[in-house]
C-alpha cells in the first residue's frame, strides 16, 4: 500500500480563493460601515486641523493623592470647561499617570481655553432667590415638580424685582437687601453689600447703603437679561463671582435651561465628605443621591436647611453650582441635622450616579500645572497635512518604482497588497476616530509612511525566498508552497519586532508620540493579515497562470536570469542491483 504523501496541503494549493474572498469581505464590510457611520474621513489632530493644544500635569498639594479616580473626574469637569466654549470636536484625555491633555481644534482663543481648564474645580452650595426658564421655553414651558433636580418658576413679581415680595416668610425691603438678595436676614447676620465684614464696618453707612442699591441694580438687570439657552452666555454666567456674594448661574431641568438669581454660598463642596447614589427599595422612591458631610460642613448645612425649609418655593431651594452651573436644586422641607443629607427625585441610575460624583469630587484635591500650550492656525494645519501626504505619495511612488525594476511581473502582486493595506489603514482610521478618539497627527502620518517599507520588506522576504526555491531548480508552484513556511517566520518574526517597540513607545511616551506609537502598531498588525490572506494566495493563483509558471523574462521568475541550476531529477537505479533507498542527486 502507497505511502500518503508528506509535505504541501492540498487544501492550501487549490483553494487560496477563499482567503482572498475573506479579505475582499472584511474590507466591504468596513467601508460600509464607515459610510453608515457618517465618518467617511479620518479625524485629524490638532497639528492637522489646526486649533489649541493643552499639557497640564496633576500636582498633589492639597492633601490627596494623584490616582485614577480622581485623574477620570478631573477629565470630566474639564469636558464640561471646554463644552461651554462652545466649540466642537474638543478632546480631554488623560495621558500616563499624571498628565491631562486637552485638544481643541479651529483655532479656539487659546488664553479663553486656559482660563476654563486650568483652574481647580470649585463646588458651592447656594440659596435660590429666584429661577425661571429661558429661551424658547421661557414662554409655554410648565413649572417642573419639585423634584431632586427640578426648581419652580417663579412669579412675574418675583422675577421683576428679587429684591421685593420674594418670600410669604421674608420680605425685606429693597433697602435692606444685600446685593439684590432678597433674603439677607435669613441667610446671612451681616446684611451688609460687602462679602466682609472688616469691609462693611470700615464704611459709612450712606457709602454701604449706595453701593448696595448699586450692586444690587447691576445684578437684577444681568439675572433679567440672561438667556441660559445660549452656550455662549452659559460660558459666562456667573463668572468671577466669589463664594461671599450673590451671583446667577444656569442649570438644565429635562432638556430645558433655566435662569438663577442665588445667594451667597452656604456651604462649600470640600466640605462633602462622600456622596453615592443609592436605591430606595423600601419606600419606591427609586434612585436617591446620599450626602455626608465633615462637622464643619454639617453644622453649616443644618443651619442654611432650617432657613429654608421656612421659605415658600423658589426660595426653600438650594442650588448646588459646579464650576458656575447649577447642576441639581433640591427643596427643603425640614432642617437636616446629622451631617447626613439625602437628595430624592425622579433620578435614573445614570443621572443619580452623575451627580454622585459631581458632589465627591466637584471641588478636586488636585491642582495642576501647565506644562505647554501649542496653538496652531488652520492654515498652517494644512500646509502640514498636504507636506505629510506629499512624502507618503513620494514614499509609495519610490517604492513601487523599486518593485517594478526589480521584481517585473511580481510587483503586481506586490502593488496590489500595497492598495489592500492602505484600503484598509484608511478605513479603520476612519472608523477609530469616533470609536475610540483616535485623531490623525503628524507622527501618526509619519508612522503610517514608515509602515510602507514595512509592508512592502515583508513581500521582498516572500519573493526572494520563492526565487531562492526556482535557482535551486525547482519549478514556480512547488517553489511558492515550499517558500512559505519560511518565509512566514521571518515575517512573523520581524512584525513582532516592530510590533513590540511600537507597543513600548505607545506605553512610555505621552503626547503626539503616541499617536506614531499608534500607527505604526495598527499597520503592522494589518501587514500580518495582508501577506496571509492577500499576498500568499493570490502568489498561489498566479503561480498557475503560463505567464508566470513558464518563467518568462519579464514575469521576474525567469529561471535563467536567476541562474538557476538544471531541473531535480532521481538518478535510475542500475540493472541488476539490489534495491535500497535512492538519493536525490542534482544533473
Amino acid at each position: 500500500m502507497a505511502a500518503p504523501k508528506k509535505g504541501r496541503s492540498a487544501s492550501a494549493q487549490s483553494k487560496p480563493g477563499r482567503s482572498l474572498a475573506l479579505i475582499l469581505i472584511a474590507i466591504v464590510a468596513l467601508t460600509g460601515g464607515m459610510f453608515l457611520s457618517g465618518h467617511t474621513t479620518p479625524r485629524l489632530g490638532i497639528d492637522l486641523a489646526g486649533g489649541t493644544s493643552i499639557t497640564l500635569e496633576a500636582k498633589a498639594d492639597q492633601g490627596s493623592a494623584i490616582n485614577k479616580a480622581n485623574m477620570d473626574t478631573a477629565v470630566e469637569i474639564m469636558n464640561r470647561r471646554v463644552n461651554g466654549l462652545g466649540v466642537s470636536e474638543a478632546e480631554v484625555q488623560t495621558q500616563g499617570d499624571r498628565n491631562i491633555i486637552v485638544n481643541i481644534p479651529k483655532g479656539t482663543n487659546s488664553k479663553e481655553a486656559r482660563e476654563q481648564v486650568g483652574t481647580t474645580a470649585k463646588l458651592y452650595f447656594r440659596p435660590v432667590l429666584a429661577s425661571e426658564p429661558t429661551g424658547s421655553a421661557a414662554s409655554d414651558s410648565p413649572s417642573p415638580s419639585a423634584t431632586g433636580s427640578s426648581t419652580a418658576s417663579p412669579t412675574p413679581s418675583t422675577s421683576a424685582s428679587a429684591g421685593e415680595k420674594a418670600s410669604s416668610s421674608a420680605s425685606p425691603s429693597a433697602s435692606a437687601t444685600s446685593q439684590g438678595r432678597a433674603v439677607t436676614d435669613a441667610l446671612k447676620a451681616d446684611p451688609s453689600p460687602s462679602a466682609s465684614a472688616s469691609a462693611s464696618a470700615s464704611a459709612s453707612p450712606s457709602a454701604s447703603a449706595s453701593d448696595a442699591a448699586t450692586g444690587e441694580a447691576a445684578l437684577q438687570a444681568t439675572y433679567t437679561s440672561l438667556d441660559c439657552s445660549k452656550a455662549s452666555v452659559r460660558a459666562e454666567a456667573g463668572e468671577g463671582a466669589k463664594p461671599g456674594d450673590s451671583t446667577v448661574g444656569c442649570g438644565e431641568i429635562q432638556g430645558v435651561w433655566y435662569k438663577y438669581l442665588l445667594g451667597p454660598a452656604a456651604v462649600d463642596g470640600t466640605e462633602v465628605d462622600k456622596a453615592q447614589a443609592v436605591y430606595d427599595t423600601q419606600t419606591a422612591a427609586g434612585w436617591q443621591v446620599t450626602m455626608d458631610f465633615n462637622s464643619k460642613g454639617a453644622k453649616k448645612f443644618a443651619d442654611i436647611t432650617a432657613q429654608l425649609a421656612q421659605n415658600q418655593d423658589p426660595q426653600n431651594q438650594f442650588g448646588i453650582v459646579l464650576d458656575g452651573e447649577v447642576v441639581s436644586s433640591p427643596y427643603v422641607s425640614s432642617s437636616i441635622t446629622g451631617g447626613q443629607a439625602q437628595i430624592s427625585g425622579s433620578f435614573t441610575q445614570e443621572e443619580a450616579q452623575n451627580l454622585a460624583n459631581m458632589l465627591s469630587y466637584g471641588a478636586l484635591p488636585l491642582s495642576f500645572q501647565e506644562q505647554s500650550v501649542t496653538t496652531v492656525t488652520a492654515a498652517l494645519g494644512g500646509d502640514q497635512l498636504h507636506a505629510g501626504l506629499l512624502a507618503g505619495a513620494i514614499g509609495l511612488a519610490l517604492v513601487v518604482i523599486y518593485l517594478v525594476a526589480y521584481y517585473r511581473g511580481l510587483s503586481l502582486i506586490a502593488i496590489a497588497s500595497l492598495l489592500v493595506s492602505a484600503a484598509l489603514t484608511y478605513v479603520l482610521m476612519a472608523l477609530l476616530g469616533p470609536a475610540i478618539g483616535f485623531a490623525l497627527n503628524l507622527p501618526a502620518v509619519c508612522g503610517a509612511i514608515v509602515a510602507i517599507g514595512i509592508t512592502a520588506d515583508s513581500f521582498i522576504v516572500y519573493f526572494e525566498r520563492v526565487r531562492d526555491e526556482i535557482r535551486e531548480g525547482r519549478s514556480l508552484r512547488p517553489a511558492v508552497e515550499r517558500a512559505w513556511p519560511r518565509a512566514r517566520r521571518t515575517i512573523l518574526v520581524s512584525d513582532f519586532v516592530s510590533f513590540l517597540a511600537a507597543a513600548v513607545l505607545f506605553i512610555v511616551t505621552v503626547g503626539k508620540v503616541q499617536g506614531f506609537a499608534f500607527t505604526l502598531g495598527l499597520t503592522t498588525v494589518l501587514d500580518v493579515v495582508v501577506v496571509f490572506f492577500f499576498t500568499k494566495p493570490l502568489m498561489t493563483l498566479a503561480a498557475r497562470r503560463k505567464f508566470f509558471a513558464s518563467g518568462h523574462k519579464w514575469s521576474g521568475l525567469d529561471p535563467k536570469s536567476l541562474g538557476a541550476k538544471p531541473p531535480l531529477r532521481r538518478t535510475r537505479r542500475p540493472a541488476g542491483t539490489a534495491a535500497g533507498p535512492v538519493e536525490t542527486k542534482e544533473a
